[in-house]
């Protein structure tokens, strides 16, 4: 048994909706042990795990993670049965919250974003945002944190879609200046974050702190649009903090966000301030 025995999956979390895959899953890796013979015992040993991992994936409790499922496929000779779960339990491993966002980020034909405290998640790289997530109180575990983190850096696939969906992100200078992690972790930040203001379908803004008024004072705002004309939208400041898809609450967004982005630097203004402060590091 490997030393990385726990990170075979993550708990399921209650009343997740992905329970009853989760625990098919299970029952299907326990019918493919037993009709190879193997005992719990052998079959954690042969794949590397511990025995405790394997019973708890077997009952549907435990997420296992894809490689898991590749591993024992071949191990129990299972002809593709238990590798063709492992997209959905790539899926599956994320809270369920975050399931719905990228589900949601994955339809967006264009998305409007706005931080206020820290640089927005799809910009993070995943040092920053681990760094950025042991600053979260009360503590996230090691099991819990690597689960957040994983979540956090496979919605950046985003980037890769085809066409991509039109980026605006628009970052308070705050966020920009502080050192989560250490210096060198905001440098690589910032650099990663060049990068990215590169490409066609991104347009990045930096909201200077000297702007006095701006109504981005009442917390984050997201506004996601879809190509059938709806859209959904969230901020901290109003609705509750949750999501909203009536016309005439997204307007309200749309009309905020609209502002900000007006009140902020131009993109290419942003763009010689982030190096501005990249030399200051």
């Amino acid at each position: 048994m490997g030393e990385g025995v726990d990170e075979a999956g993550w708990d399921v979390e209650p009343g997740d909706e992905i329970e009853p895959l989760v625990q098919a899953v299970g029952r299907l890796l326990k019918v493919c042990r037993e009709a190879a013979g193997l005992s719990v015992p052998e079959l954690a040993e042969a794949l590397g795990y511990g025995e405790d991992m394997i019973r708890k994936i077997e009952r549907g409790v435990r997420i296992p993670r894809p490689e898991l499922l590749d591993r024992a496929d071949r191990t129990l000779k299972a002809q593709g049965h238990l590798r063709a779960f492992m997209e959905d339990m790539k899926k599956a491993r994320y809270p369920k919250k975050v399931r719905q966002l990228a589900e949601m980020e994955g339809r967006a034909v264009e998305m409007l974003l706005y931080s206020n405290h820290n640089i927005h998640g799809l910009l993070q790289t995943e040092e920053y945002a681990r760094a950025l997530l042991r600053t979260w109180r009360p503590a996230y575990s090691p099991d819990e944190l690597e689960r957040m983190v994983a979540a956090r850096m496979a919605r950046k696939s985003v980037f890769e879609r085809s066409p991509a969906p039109e980026l605006s992100f628009v970052l308070e200078e705050v966020t920009l200046r502080r050192p989560i992690g250490d210096t060198m972790v905001l440098r690589r930040q910032l650099e990663h974050m060049l990068q990215v203001a590169q490409l066609p379908f991104v347009e990045l803004q930096v909201m200077p702190t000297a702007r006095a008024n701006h109504p981005g004072t009442g917390g984050r705002i997201q506004v996601l649009k879809f190509a059938d004309g709806t859209g959904m939208g969230r901020t901290d400041g109003d609705f509750s903090g949750r999501p909203v898809s009536n016309p005439r609450q997204l307007r309200v967004l749309d009309l905020r966000y609209g502002i900000i982005r007006a009140q902020a630097l131009t993109p290419e203004e942003s763009l010689v301030f982030i190096e501005q402060a990249l030399g200051e590091l």
